[in-house]
């Protein structure tokens, strides 16, 4: 934007877009440890990542999401690019993945395939706590197997998640069935509510005549307590779909997991059937009725969008409301492991020789640290100091000329003149003698994070 000024052009600062977010180096450890939880689950349970584009044609969410949903008519970043395409912002990830699916011809691998969906999402939403208009997701998506178990594997998954990031999780479960129920159902409602019209806030009073279904899922406490007797769906359910969630839920009684039967879990999309569910946080973890996540059953969703008939179920979870609610209740997450070593340099020469052996002691996986742009010994020992590394190895013009190098111990001051030539395998006797000494096994790999433990 441009400001005049007695003829002159001034530029406004440039500011952060209104709903986006910056992730700073400070909540780094909170991406990172999630990261490494989503990925450890999906090679523990057998799925395969898959990177879809942040851009697709806007008809695959008219008809996968529903042209009555607030995400289409109201949230969806649309335009028209220079060739004439109607493109979108993804605002979900699940008919990306059913359209890759179908485009590479996954059906014909074997059955089910299982896939991990992990990045951007955008929607304009009203910016809130917790939401953001670009948000990031992850999905786990099990295609071409209609079978109960594995609706119940993927919440035992998404139960899992969060208990190993120390979020109790409390899982609303229900049953859409089928279209044809669905159909029934949306009859009976319809005529339930029509009378209470007036009393509907004015969204759902549109949802009313496009998809009364929609009304259960609004927020509007008038419209939540309107509906408390309204018709259940479950009560409309075939003799099929009554048996494939009665199978779902006695899998989930068998793992002992925890759940509330809820006729008001019917998620956003209108491609969801059969099993739907959301994860709420625990009690005192976090606000009632705020989805961490959710998903269910959407075995239509591929024709929807061209393709032949495929029974899939999968789930997502917004990954800037879980790390809220860790901050909210100082839930401890571990920060990046400290470099083992801090390099210090004094002179362009030993520079020089410095940068040479750094990336020797990486290609080793030694952990270490430096501060090449300065040039005087104090300040790089006080950053070393500052970080609490042990170790600090020092080349001056001395130890170029006579082939050393200087080893000081942070925590004594002691310093020691070692050959040069044998640095790296006098690091490596002591970083295992010092973890020996701890009780620890001395690894140089990316050591995964430990588990979470509750600030007392």
């Amino acid at each position: 934007m441009t400001i005049k000024s007695r003829g002159k052009v001034k530029y406004e600062k440039p500011r952060l877009v209104r709903g986006m977010k910056d992730i700073l180096p400070h909540d780094e450890r909170y991406w990172e440890w999630i990261r490494h939880k989503v990925f450890d689950l999906a090679k523990d349970y057998g799925f395969e990542l898959i990177a879809t584009p942040i851009l697709e044609e806007k008809g695959l969410f008219i008809r996968s999401i529903g042209e009555s949903t607030d995400i289409v008519e109201k949230e969806m970043y649309s335009f028209t690019d220079q060739g004439g395409s109607s493109l979108v912002l993804r605002p979900e990830s699940t008919a990306s993945t059913v359209r890759a699916y179908n485009e590479h011809g996954m059906v014909n691998q074997p059955q089910p395939v299982k896939l991990l969906n992990y990045g951007s999402m955008f929607r304009r939403e009203r910016p809130q706590a917790g939401r953001y208009r670009e948000f990031h997701q992850f999905s786990f998506e099990v295609l071409g197997d209609d079978q109960p178990v594995i609706d119940a594997q993927l919440i035992i998954i998404a139960h899992n998640f969060f208990k190993e990031l120390g979020i109790e999780p409390n899982l609303q479960i229900n049953s859409l069935g089928n279209k044809e129920s669905r159909e029934t159902y949306k009859k009976e409602l319809a005529d339930y509510l029509k009378p209470r019209r007036n009393q509907l806030c004015d969204d759902c009073k549109k949802r009313l005549l496009k998809n009364p279904l929609r009304v259960l899922d609004c927020k509007d406490s008038s419209c939540i307590e309107l509906t408390l007797d309204a018709p259940q769906i479950i009560d409309f359910l075939d003799e099929e779909d009554h048996a494939h969630f009665t199978q779902v839920l006695e899998y989930l009684d068998g793992m002992e997991v925890p759940y509330n039967l809820n006729p008001r879990i019917i998620r956003g999309l209108d491609y969801y059937s059969r099993t739907t569910f959301e994860i709420w946080p625990g009690e005192n973890q976090g606000k009632a009725q705020s989805a961490l996540g959710g998903g269910g059953r959407y075995d239509g969703l591929s024709r929807l969008i061209g393709g032949r008939d495929v029974p899939a179920s999968g789930f997502s979870v917004g990954i800037e409301r879980v790390i809220s609610l860790l901050k909210e209740n100082d839930i401890f997450v571990p920060g990046k492991k400290s470099p083992d070593i801090f390099l210090a340099q004094l002179g362009d020469v030993s520079r020089k020789k410095a940068l040479m052996l750094f990336e020797q002691l990486r290609s080793k996986g030694i952990k270490v640290i430096e501060s090449f742009s300065k040039d005087g010994i104090k300040p790089q020992l006080e950053i070393a100091n500052r970080l609490n590394i042990k170790i600090v190895l020092i080349l001056g013009q001395k130890e170029i000329i006579d082939g050393t190098i200087l080893f000081r111990d942070m925590e004594s001051g002691n310093q020691e003149v070692i050959n040069f030539e044998k640095t790296i395998p006098e690091l490596e006797r002591r970083l295992s003698l010092a973890a020996n000494n701890n009780g620890v096994k001395i690894r140089h790999t990316v050591k995964k994070p430990d588990e979470p433990v509750k600030k007392s």
